[in-house]
Protein backbone atom coordinates (compact mmCIF):
# COMPACT_ATOMS: atom_id res chain seq x y z
CA UNK A 1 0.00 0.00 0.00
CA UNK A 2 1.37 3.18 -0.66
CA UNK A 3 1.52 6.46 1.52
CA UNK A 4 -1.08 8.09 0.31
CA UNK A 5 -3.62 5.02 1.26
CA UNK A 6 -1.53 4.45 4.86
CA UNK A 7 -2.32 7.88 5.50
CA UNK A 8 -5.95 7.36 4.47
CA UNK A 9 -6.59 4.11 6.43
CA UNK A 10 -5.14 5.97 9.60
CA UNK A 11 -7.34 8.80 9.30
CA UNK A 12 -10.63 6.22 8.64
CA UNK A 13 -9.30 4.99 11.90
CA UNK A 14 -9.34 7.68 13.93
CA UNK A 15 -13.12 8.86 12.63
CA UNK A 16 -14.40 5.07 12.74
CA UNK A 17 -13.80 3.31 15.67
CA UNK A 18 -15.87 0.29 14.20
CA UNK A 19 -13.96 -0.48 11.57
CA UNK A 20 -10.23 -2.89 12.03
CA UNK A 21 -7.33 -2.14 10.75
CA UNK A 22 -7.62 -4.39 7.69
CA UNK A 23 -11.39 -3.17 7.33
CA UNK A 24 -10.49 0.86 6.69
CA UNK A 25 -7.61 -0.24 4.47
CA UNK A 26 -9.91 -2.38 2.41
CA UNK A 27 -12.03 0.20 1.83
CA UNK A 28 -9.75 2.51 1.52
CA UNK A 29 -8.77 0.55 -1.32
CA UNK A 30 -12.17 0.25 -2.68
CA UNK A 31 -12.92 4.15 -2.20
CA UNK A 32 -9.49 5.16 -3.89
CA UNK A 33 -9.92 2.52 -7.06
CA UNK A 34 -13.62 3.52 -7.56
CA UNK A 35 -12.89 6.81 -7.96
CA UNK A 36 -10.15 6.54 -10.34
CA UNK A 37 -11.77 4.18 -12.36
CA UNK A 38 -15.10 6.19 -12.35
CA UNK A 39 -12.62 9.41 -13.60
CA UNK A 40 -11.09 7.44 -16.73
CA UNK A 41 -14.81 5.62 -17.55
CA UNK A 42 -15.92 9.10 -17.89
CA UNK A 43 -12.81 10.51 -19.80
CA UNK A 44 -11.34 12.98 -17.42
CA UNK A 45 -7.31 13.28 -17.46
CA UNK A 46 -5.50 11.27 -14.71
CA UNK A 47 -4.70 14.01 -12.09
CA UNK A 48 -2.64 12.12 -10.25
CA UNK A 49 -2.54 10.69 -6.37
CA UNK A 50 -2.71 13.46 -4.19
CA UNK A 51 -5.77 14.69 -6.06
CA UNK A 52 -7.30 11.51 -5.09
CA UNK A 53 -6.25 11.44 -1.99
CA UNK A 54 -8.01 15.00 -1.44
CA UNK A 55 -11.08 13.03 -2.56
CA UNK A 56 -11.06 10.15 -0.19
CA UNK A 57 -10.35 12.10 2.80
CA UNK A 58 -13.47 14.38 2.03
CA UNK A 59 -15.24 10.89 1.74
CA UNK A 60 -14.03 10.12 4.38
CA UNK A 61 -14.54 13.35 6.22
CA UNK A 62 -18.00 13.25 5.10
CA UNK A 63 -19.04 9.12 5.11
CA UNK A 64 -16.60 7.89 7.11
CA UNK A 65 -17.80 7.35 10.94
CA UNK A 66 -21.11 5.12 9.51
CA UNK A 67 -19.17 3.40 6.68
CA UNK A 68 -19.97 -0.03 8.93
CA UNK A 69 -23.15 0.79 8.72
CA UNK A 70 -22.88 0.58 4.98
CA UNK A 71 -21.59 -2.95 5.42
CA UNK A 72 -24.44 -3.93 7.65
CA UNK A 73 -27.23 -2.83 4.47
CA UNK A 74 -24.91 -3.69 1.77
CA UNK A 75 -24.34 -8.09 1.15
CA UNK A 76 -22.07 -7.24 -2.13
CA UNK A 77 -19.31 -5.34 0.20
CA UNK A 78 -20.33 -7.35 3.90
CA UNK A 79 -18.91 -10.57 1.35
CA UNK A 80 -16.06 -8.43 -0.08
CA UNK A 81 -15.08 -7.46 3.25
CA UNK A 82 -15.30 -10.68 4.98
CA UNK A 83 -13.09 -12.62 2.34
CA UNK A 84 -10.18 -9.73 2.71
CA UNK A 85 -10.38 -11.47 6.56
Amino acid sequence: MNEYQQRLTQCLMAKNNQLTNDEAQTWIELLWDDFETTAAKAGRDYLGSEMTERIVRQWIENYGGRLHDFIATNPKYKDFLNKKR
